[in-house]
């Protein structure tokens, strides 16, 4: 199966997981960075899940899954270990909702690659199932070689960008854009010294005064 690679935007939209299992607190794991409306269906929880719910990160219904409990919702996760159930809930989709099942059975709307997160810097990985074992390697990889300071980095040039663009134009703007990749900039923030950035895109900004 060919899949089409894509971030999705689900801030306050519903998202309804059927399974109070493993896979359900990995999925709520993942949604966890976002405003989704996290809908749980199980009629028991993991402790972990309990610990979300408990805090108000995850809306819980204790109950079996029933075709009502997916109305209004755009993505659906079928997480359960029980065919009958998974096979229910893909029954009770309408052709408009997304749906993902983690048997890999039936219909299959999307699945979830392997995701480096540092604040907006996202980095995600997928072997379209075939190999989940390759899939965490690589993850493993990716983290130990983006570190948790691209966090900052990315932060720093999302600002500076809209800093340099209110100032210069043209081919200007188009050098110093290159410039903001500068490995120095880079090992800076790694090293806690952030205000040096700030004080080289001051300079930029200021030369064009």
């Amino acid at each position: 199966m060919n899949y089409f690679p894509l971030l999705m935007n689900i801030d306050y939209k519903k998202v309804v997981i059927v399974g109070g299992g493993h896979v359900a607190r990995q999925k709520v794991e993942a949604l966890l960075p976002t405003k989704a409306q996290m809908v749980l269906i199980s009629p028991t929880v993991t402790e972990t899940l309990q610990h979300f719910i408990d805090g108000g990160l995850v809306t819980w219904k204790e109950k079996v899954f029933e075709p009502a409990d997916l109305d209004n919702a755009a993505l659906i996760f079928a997480v359960t270990n029980d065919k009958k159930v998974n096979n229910a809930v893909e029954e009770a989709t309408q052709h408009w909702q997304m749906l993902s099942r983690a048997d890999a059975k039936g219909r299959v709307d999307f699945i979830n690659p392997a995701v480096v997160r540092r604040g907006d810097f996202i980095v995600t990985v997928s072997t379209s199932g075939a190999s989940p074992g390759l899939t965490r390697r690589i993850k493993m990889d990716l983290a130990e070689q983006f570190g948790n300071h691209y966090a900052q980095y990315v932060s720093f040039l999302k600002d500076a960008r809209q800093r340099i663009l209110q100032v210069y134009t043209g081919a200007e703007k188009t050098q110093i854009l290159a410039e903001l990749l500068d490995p120095q900039l880079l090992q800076w923030v790694e090293q806690n010294e952030k205000q040096k950035c700030e004080a080289w895109l001051q300079q930029r900004l200021g030369e064009q005064q």
